[in-house]
């Protein structure tokens, strides 16, 4: 809409020109013209650089992103809890960037407030800080704003009060003007002020004196001249004022002075003051204060003054265009110079006038800057906010409060005193805080000189002469005044003056004349005086300034002293054409009628012999008269052309115009707006000659201004201005400018086109065809306004003006010729092309404010046509930026399309046209195009207009075709970079958000392959949005399953900080840092304080953005993310982690909407898999989300169930499952409760799931089992103590809490409850089902199978670095983790597996076979289970027989839990023989042959039934070998043992679950007791810590654990003997092993003896009469060799036996040891050789002389004196048969002994023999019937 601007800058009243004289301008067009061009109100089009209300960003929120190891969300609330305490009060105040209050960070009203949507949109989190207007500006050629100019400061003075020492008493008079002290002259006139003695000394109803000032500089002061009454001869003079002692005027002083003053009116000067407004420090500087450390000005005495005088004050008003809210400064000035005679302005800076004596007084001003008028209130919504920049550094600038103290006590001891407040309450008109102008009516605006020879056009009307006499030099001395007056003719010399004089005191009418001071007593009279008259529109020849030179005489005789007229001067107004600076006149003694002529001059007498003795200076300030010649020619010719006066052809009018081109700069600028117009109303209604004339003349003075100004923009704002303010076409007194403007321009064009010569007009016309264009445009938008103004209701909108055809036609011709141009330069590369390029969109894009859009739509098909396609790049860059111009309009969403039945024309093509550009090779457009997207879309978003759903809903359907065409050609996206991709797929994002139901569904029932393809795009937003922590490693980075990302840590979205993070941390840079005080959040900067100050950051956010950006830091983004400022990286994560929730929980909500329409079949997907879903899920699970999306996932995880759960446990989702139970499970490990609650959660959907599919849970176990283990490889288990050992981790104990509470019925509605689910969320029974089929029971036993597993697990992993030392404690722990996998056949495998290498390791090959044998085991009952194969359940048996750990219950659950990657693909027969093969190997190993036997036995029918002859050959070589190496260990003389065992006890808590307990070792056959003690003292040293120490228990008597030392652990070792099964155990024989049985037996052994001698008495060691035997027996837990090697006894049972029993036991056991030897069957005679020797040791034991003290001794014992009566008869009898027996067998031995030997043994027969003899006297003592038996 076009709205009337008031001029901004209207001339203060105090200058404006009134045309007073009443002269009619209807005679001069030209004046007319520019009094109009002056006076009338601005025109502006509003819509021309858009409008935009935009709504504010949502405020962000602190999204918690949870590690497995962090709980930020509790830290959060401790945190806002403790801050709330420490002040409730000032929370509230804080405003804060990110948005939100720190306290309710993670509330759950953190969900959007919106409730069809799960979180916030993702486009306002991409874009947080969307900047429209910093947007537009980047557009290549963008139009910018101009303000009306406006010329820097403004300042007002007042003056307070005026006060003498001495009193006062008489009026004073003053003036104050600006003044340039370097350049000596005055910047403004005079600004008049008085003070008159009244009672009351308030001036306060005195106006301002306002003055304007380009920049601040120290040569700019104030200069004040104080004037009083003209002095009375003999009466008091001026002295009193300048008197040393504090006297006051004495009463008769007093009458005197008052009556004087009033007797005389003229007056005399009296003092002076310089103040210096800007102190040197800021000098110049016109745009930095300085900064806040440096001190803002230094001492006065630094100042550097090469004038002489004395500065009395400084003002020191920093050089910021007004930001203070009105701080006033009162200066008080108390060195006001003396005046000793009158003086001339010049004379100031003269050094003989230095010495003036200072007048005793004190002027008190109060100066105060503001901001400029010309900014007004409306400018500033227009264009943004007009001081954007400089308010950001101004925050901390000093106001004038900071004025610096050293300046008042500097050297020169100035006594000037400051006072600084805020003028809030003294101003009479309030605070300006809105621009509304400050100038009250009184106020007395000075005009500014320099508005006359500054360069730039006149905006005012003032037509003005300023006149200042100077000196008048006569022969003798008087007392002189003149009087000025402006005269019409001279012919009557008693003619009155024209009233033309402009007042001193405010507010009175212009008067006749003026006068100056009186200059007392002086030869040559100076004057300083200003006299302002204002002129005459047009002045003839006689128009002249008069002026009368008067005496007076300054004594008071009887009546007051009359000035008496001394002589005159005059001077034509003619001379101002040819102004000089000095004139000089002749004064004539007295007037005769035509003075002025030069044969009145004859007549004339003149004073001082007629020499020019009168010296005055005239300064002309007018915008109606060009004082440039060749202007004045135009002006008169465009008058006599308008008017019809001259000839018709005009060609006096041409000369004119063409010679404007030889003007001088400046005078054209000033002229400007006056000469363009009068040129349009040429090219309006001129003829063909005239229009080509005015034309060029027109493009050619407009391209000079463009070259010759000072501004470098593309658009000069001279021009700017004109077109945008100042042009009105006229004011609607002629017709519109625009169709001959574009005939004129269209027909040069066209002659280009046909190949005429143009000259180099025509380049600067495309050079400066923007501005034509929007003068054409203008032309239009108000001739629009002028057609519907009156006829139109009030409040309707103006419909679309329908242009002529004619005028359109012509239109679209220039257009065409331009696009052209455009197409041709741009392939040569120019410049201009894209400026021109750039021109003709925004032509286009007003058009569109203004003509029926369809007619612009033409012109925009042009374009396209003349582009079409993919072209070149520079041409298709040129495209984009036409169409992001056009597209930036503020209609263009409700824009209509082409035909009434299309939709919105210009988003259509925009779309085209973006997707081709996607495709383009060069990738710097593909970024543009990705970017224009994102800005449009924004923009749309936070359009105030557009917030209703309906609105959102409409701009979704205008884009959602460009969803259809990436899912058309998907490879055009794939080929886009990570930034474009992301850009892009927020877009699709923001489309699909606001879109409704119907529409999503037909995106998704096309195809199945399309649908696919939508959700790739969403996996593709996941993954490109993905918020990652640097400490991601644990669990997504280094686990196999997580999507391969880019590298290990991407930089996440900041690559080289992408275009929408600059605007938002440009945004948060502005936000100073906070004192620390006041944490914005207490919780999150308390981290960054630390670094707040480091010196490596520098002072200020912006610099260190700026720095950050700009440096060249490694390419890497995460370098550059470093390098940040730490509360910009604090922001920047704040921004990385909204984007990435919203992004996530937008592509739930849509995976939402599809799983509820897929229930209702209404959309094309792949329903037996349901890949789209599944995928999605995964890429959820698998990437780190926030707490907000966890909360949300739940209710949809559940609800896909409900609705899918069948599709989604199907054998086909295997994979699907897996990877989802695996994330549940890893989310259960969580410190944050939210978080695992939500995962227990989880599992049970899952459980529920699977009683209803499945109707048991075991393919869920075998799932869950499998995830487990893989989790324990990621998941820590355990953690350091301090004393370096381990112990569980957090992490482990909260699995174990999450699996336990998975099964806890009583917990569990509460749980669902806070998840967000129903209570009954876990009963309810889904469609199509009937009953319940939920079972606590099977849900408990599914958590303890996998409580199970984790324990061993964790186990496992705390023995550690106790792995290779403790080799025993490591093969257990594999043990249980082979029995927790058990479930999983291929775990339970594959931790046997590794027991079976632990003990190849230990070289315990005999449980390494058992390992194998286990493992052919898992695999055979698989096999039998599913029939398949040739073993049947017997073999199985037969297996068990080996090993007794083979089950024997085959179940199902193998098959249940194939799982995709697990299950039976891997038991084959053939796996199951390889196991068998190598427990075969193994046991050979171990000497074990007959179980090898057994093993090759349940091979052979394999290769039987497989016809594998060579196989079975091999097979039935080895049962030859195994049985021979069985007959070989039978047959040798030392029995075969396998293995030694060993009882080992634990006493003490540092063997924490050992204490306590005992076990069999089975150790290797050659291993002795010594060397298990050593080994075993060896293991467990190392686990004793300070206060511990280990000993060993040397017998192996019962322990009893209470009774022993606290702070020493005990081992006790013992070797054991293995008990065969058929053994009595209670013969008290001593045990000899090879006595046992000769047959072979299985060596399977679970029970185990020792005996243990003790006594009665206590005594551990007696003689044989006391000393009993304890014989104890233990039975293990399984039987050896089993999969371990140590067994833990389960029982333990003893018996005793008593010493005479023992001894017989003993003699007993040497017969039946001789005996066994002489019966063993031999197998051939001829094999004496191993009988002679065993023969040879025994009996050597038995009857040598040397060990007689065995039978001896027992005969001594027990038949010798009392023992013998101690004995029962019956123990008696049995002692002395066995000893009986004994002799016999030994003879007998020794007679077979005889039989063997050969000649070398003869001499051991004799020493036998000799031996036998003596044992059998010496036994006869005893036993006398002995020598009778033998």
């Amino acid at each position: 809409m076009l709205s009337l601007r008031p001029r901004r800058d209207s001339t203060p009243a105090t200058t404006k020109w009134h045309n007073k004289f009443e002269e009619n301008l209807e005679q001069w067009p030209h004046l007319k013209e520019l009094v109009q061009c002056y006076t009338t109100d601005w025109v502006k089009d509003d819509n021309k650089y858009g409008h935009y209300e935009s709504v504010g960003p949502p405020a962000f929120q602190n999204q918690i992103y949870e590690g497995p190891d962090t709980d930020i969300e509790t830290e959060m609330h401790l945190a806002g809890a403790r801050r709330t305490k420490v002040d409730d009060t000032t929370d509230d105040d804080l405003p804060s960037t990110s948005g939100r209050q720190f306290t309710d960070v993670a509330s759950d009203s953190a969900h959007s407030n919106d409730p069809k949507h799960f979180g916030q949109s993702p486009l306002p989190a991409y874009e947080p800080a969307f900047d429209w207007e910093n947007e537009r500006s980047l557009i290549c050629g963008q139009r910018v704003p101009e303000t009306p100019l406006s010329h820097g400061l403004k300042i007002s003075v007042k003056v307070l009060s005026l006060s003498f020492q001495a009193g006062l008493v008489e009026p004073f008079y003053g003036t104050i003007c600006l003044y340039n002290r370097e350049r000596r002259e005055k910047l403004s006139e005079d600004f008049y002020f008085r003070h008159t003695p009244t009672e009351t000394q308030n001036i306060a109803f005195e106006p301002r004196g306002i003055f304007y000032l380009d920049a601040p500089s120290s040569s700019v002061c104030l200069l004040i001249q104080l004037e009083k009454h003209a002095t009375e001869e003999g009466g008091v003079t001026p002295a009193v004022y300048s008197r040393k002692e504090p006297v006051q005027l004495a009463e008769k002083e007093k009458q005197k002075l008052q009556v004087w003053s009033q007797i005389m009116p003229y007056r005399e000067s009296f003092a002076w003051a310089m103040v210096s407004l800007f102190d040197n420090s800021i000098g110049a500087v016109s745009g930095g204060s300085a900064s806040p450390s440096s001190p803002l000005a230094p001492s006065i005495s630094g100042s550097s003054h090469d004038g002489v005088f004395e500065p009395s004050a400084k003002v020191t008003l920093d050089g910021k265009l007004g930001y203070s809210s009105r701080s006033s400064v009162v200066v008080e000035i108390s060195n006001l110079n003396k005046v000793k005679e009158s003086y001339t302005e010049d004379s100031f800076q003269d050094p003989k006038r230095k010495i003036h004596k200072p007048v005793k007084g004190v002027l008190r001003l109060e100066i105060e800057k503001h901001q400029n008028d010309h900014v007004d209130l409306e400018n500033l919504s227009e264009s943004g906010s007009v001081t954007n920049d400089s308010i950001d550094d101004r925050i901390n600038d000093s106001t004038y409060g900071k004025l610096p103290s050293n300046s008042l006590d500097g050297p020169q001891g100035s006594s000037s005193k400051w006072n600084s407040f805020d003028t809030k309450e003294i101003s009479g008109n309030g605070s300006n805080s809105h621009g509304n102008p400050v100038t009250g009516p009184d106020d007395f605006q000075a005009f500014d000189f320099r508005t006359t020879t500054r360069n730039g056009p006149f905006l005012q009307l003032f037509h003005c002469l300023y006149v200042y006499p100077m000196t008048v030099s006569l022969s003798r001395k008087r007392n002189l005044f003149i009087r000025v007056e402006l005269r019409e003719d001279d012919n009557d010399i008693r003619g009155q003056p024209l009233e033309a004089m402009y007042p001193r005191e405010p507010g009175a009418s212009l008067q006749k004349w003026a006068h100056t001071q009186v200059t007392v007593g002086a030869r040559v009279a100076s004057y300083h005086d200003e006299i302002k008259l204002s002129l005459p529109a047009t002045w003839t020849p006689t128009h002249h300034l008069l002026f009368t030179f008067f005496h007076v005489d300054l004594q008071t005789k009887l009546e007051a002293p009359k000035p008496v007229v001394i002589g005159y001067a005059s001077l034509p107004l003619s001379t101002l054409a040819q102004l000089r600076s000095e004139i000089s006149l002749p004064i004539m003694k007295e007037l005769v009628p035509h003075y002025l002529q030069d044969m009145g001059r004859e007549r004339l007498d003149y004073l001082e012999d007629g020499k020019n003795v009168f010296r005055l200076r005239l300064r002309l300030c007018s915008s109606l008269y060009p004082i440039n010649e060749r202007i004045r020619d135009f002006f008169l010719e465009y008058d006599r052309h308008t008017l019809r006066t001259s000839a018709p052809w005009g060609s006096e009018l041409l000369e004119a115009i063409n010679s404007l081109k030889n003007v001088d700069s400046i005078a054209l600028l000033q002229f400007l707006h006056p000469i363009l117009n009068m040129l349009l109303h040429l090219i309006g209604n001129g003829g063909e000659t005239l229009q080509v004339a005015a034309f060029r003349a027109m493009v050619n003075i407009v391209t000079r201004v463009q070259q010759e100004s000072v501004d470098d923009a593309e658009r000069n704002h001279f021009l700017v201005n004109y077109v945008d303010y100042a042009f009105d076409d006229f004011g609607g007194r002629q017709p519109p400018v625009y169709p001959g403007l574009s005939t004129v321009w269209g027909s040069l064009a066209r002659s280009k086109a046909k190949g005429y010569r143009v000259g180099p007009v025509y380049d600067d016309v495309l050079a400066m065809a923007w501005f034509f264009l929007e003068l054409i445009v203008k032309s239009m938008a108000l001739e629009k306004m002028r057609l519907f103004y009156h006829n139109l209701p009030l409040g309707e909108d103006i419909p679309p003006m329908q242009l002529k055809e004619g005028v359109f036609r012509c239109i679209m011709q220039l257009y065409d010729c331009l696009l052209t141009e455009v197409h041709e330069r741009c392939k040569k590369g120019l410049g201009l092309a894209k400026r021109l390029n750039s021109s003709l969109a925004f032509f286009c894009y007003d058009l569109l404010s203004i003509i029926e859009p369809r007619q612009v739509f033409e012109l925009v098909s042009l374009y396209l046509d003349k582009f079409s396609g993919v072209c070149q790049s520079v041409l298709h860059d040129c495209k984009l930026t036409f169409l992001q111009i056009i597209c930036d309009h503020d209609l263009f969403v409700e824009m209509p399309g082409r035909d009434p039945s299309d939709r919105n024309y210009l988003s259509s093509v925009l779309i085209q046209e973006l997707f081709l550009t996607w495709d383009h090779d060069d990738l710097s457009l593909r970024a543009k195009a990705a970017r224009v997207l994102v800005v449009l879309l924004c923009k749309h978003e936070f359009d105030a207009r557009y917030q209703k759903p309906e609105d959102k809903l409409y701009i979704a359907q205008l884009y959602f075709p460009l969803i259809g065409q990436i899912l058309d050609e998907m490879p055009v996206f794939y080929n886009l970079n990570a930034v474009e991709k992301r850009e892009v797929l927020v877009a699709i994002l923001q489309i699909v958000r606001n879109l409704d139901d119907a529409s999503l569904v037909k995106a998704w029932q096309q195809s199945i392959a399309r649908t696919r393809l939508f959700f790739k795009l969403m996996e593709e937003c996941l993954v490109l949005f993905e918020h990652r922590k640097p400490a991601d490693g644990m669990l997504m980075g280094s686990s196999s399953r997580s999507p391969v990302g880019d590298g290990p840590a991407s930089p996440k979205y900041s690559d080289r900080l992408s275009p929408a993070i600059n605007n938002y941390l440009s945004e948060a840079s502005r936000q100073e840092v906070r004192p620390q005080g006041t944490p914005e959040n207490g919780y999150s900067w308390q981290r960054v304080n630390s670094q707040l100050s480091s010196p490596s950051q520098p002072y200020s956010l912006r610099e260190a953005l700026l720095h950050a950006q700009s440096s060249r830091i490694g390419a890497s983004a995460q370098a550059l993310r470093e390098s940040l400022h730490p509360i910009l990286r604090q922001k920047l994560e704040l921004w990385e982690e909204n984007l990435s929730a919203s992004v996530s929980l937008q592509v739930l909500e849509i995976t939402e909407k599809f799983t509820v329409m897929a229930a209702t079949h209404s959309i094309a997907t792949d329903y037996g898999k349901f890949d789209c879903v599944t995928a999605i899920f995964m890429s959820f699970f698998s990437r780190n989300q926030s707490l907000t999306f966890w909360k949300s996932l739940l209710p949809v995880f559940n609800s896909v169930f409900n609705l899918h759960g069948a599709t989604l446990m199907s054998r086909e989702n295997d994979r699907f499952l897996k990877q989802v139970t695996f994330h549940l499970l890893r989310l259960a490990v969580f410190r944050n409760d939210n978080i695992r609650k939500r995962a227990v959660n989880g599992l049970q959907i899952l459980m529920r799931s699977s009683f209803y599919y499945f109707m048991q849970t075991a393919r869920l176990r075998a799932m869950l089992i499998i995830t487990l283990s893989e989790l324990m490889s990621d998941v820590q288990v355990t953690q350091m103590k301090a004393d370096g050992t381990l112990e569980e981790s957090g992490e482990a104990r909260r699995l174990r809490k999450s699996l336990e509470e998975v099964a806890d019925a009583a917990k569990s509605p509460s749980l669902l409850r806070e998840c967000g689910l129903p209570e009954s969320a876990l009963l309810e029974i889904p469609e199509k089902m009937t009953e319940n089929r939920w079972s606590w029971s099977d849900v408990k036993y599914l958590s303890d199978s996998l409580l199970l597993a984790l324990d061993a697990s964790l186990e496992h992993a705390l023995l550690g670095s106790m792995m290779t030392m403790d080799r025993y404690a490591a093969a257990e722990s594999f043990y249980k983790l082979a029995m927790a996998f058990a479930p999983v056949p291929d775990l339970h495998i594959m931790w046997l597996l590794h027991l079976c290498d632990a003990h190849q390791e230990m070289q315990s090959w005999a449980e390494s076979a058992q390992c194998a044998v286990a493992v052919a085991g898992i695999v055979m009952q698989a096999l039998v289970a599913r029939n398949d194969g040739v073993w049947s359940k017997d073999h199985i048996t037969a297996l068990r027989k080996i090993c007794p750990m083979v089950s024997s219950e085959i179940s199902s659950e193998a098959a249940a839990a194939e799982v995709e990657g697990y299950g039976a693909s891997k038991l084959t027969v053939d796996s199951a023989v390889k196991y068998l093969q190598l427990a075969n190997k193994l046991f050979s190993q171990a000497e074990l042959f007959h179980f090898c036997a057994n093993i090759l036995e349940l091979v052979i029918p394999v290769y039987k039934s497989r016809r594998a002859y060579g196989q079975l050959s091999k097979c039935h070589t080895m049962l030859t070998n195994i049985y021979e190496s069985i007959l070989e260990q039978e047959s040798s003389p030392i029995p075969f043992t396998d293995a030694t065992y060993y009882r080992v006890g634990f006493y003490g808590d540092r063997f924490a679950k050992l204490d306590r307990k005992e076990y069999v070792y089975r150790e290797p056959r050659d291993v002795r007791l010594g060397d298990i003690m050593e080994k075993l003292s060896h293991i467990y040293e190392s686990r004793m810590d300070g206060n511990h120490t280990l000993h060993i228990i040397p017998d192996s008597r019962q322990v009893k654990a209470d009774e022993l030392q606290p702070g020493v652990c005990y081992l006790q070792i013992t070797a054991v003997d293995p008990v065969m099964e058929d053994e009595d155990l209670g013969s008290r024989r001593e045990r000899i092993f090879s006595l046992s049985t000769g047959s072979v037996r299985a060596r399977v052994f679970d029970r185990f003896l020792f005996d243990t001698p003790f006594t009665k008495n206590g005594k551990t060691q007696g003689g044989l009469e006391d000393q009993w035997k304890r014989r104890t027996v233990l039975q293990t837990e399984g039987s050896f060799p089993a999969l371990v090697n140590r067994l833990v006894v389960t029982k333990s049972e003893s018996l005793e036996f008593s010493p005479v029993e023992n001894a017989i036991g003993m003699i007993e056991t040497r017969t039946a040891a001789l005996r066994n030897e002489l019966e063993e069957p031999r197998s051939s005679e001829g094999d004496q050789l191993p009988r002679l020797q065993s023969l040879q040791r025994i009996l050597q034991g038995s009857v040598a002389v040397q060990v007689n003290s065995g039978v001896l001794s027992v005969c001594t014992a027990f038949l010798s004196g009392e023992p013998a009566t101690r004995l029962r008869s019956q123990e008696l009898q049995q002692l002395i048969a066995a000893l009986l027996e004994f002799m016999a067998v030994c003879k007998r031995a020794i007679r077979v002994h005889f039989r063997l030997i050969g000649e070398e043994d003869q001499e051991f027969h004799t020493q036998l023999v000799n031996g036998f003899q003596s044992l059998t006297a010496e036994l006869s003592h005893y036993i006398p019937a002995i020598l009778s038996e033998l």
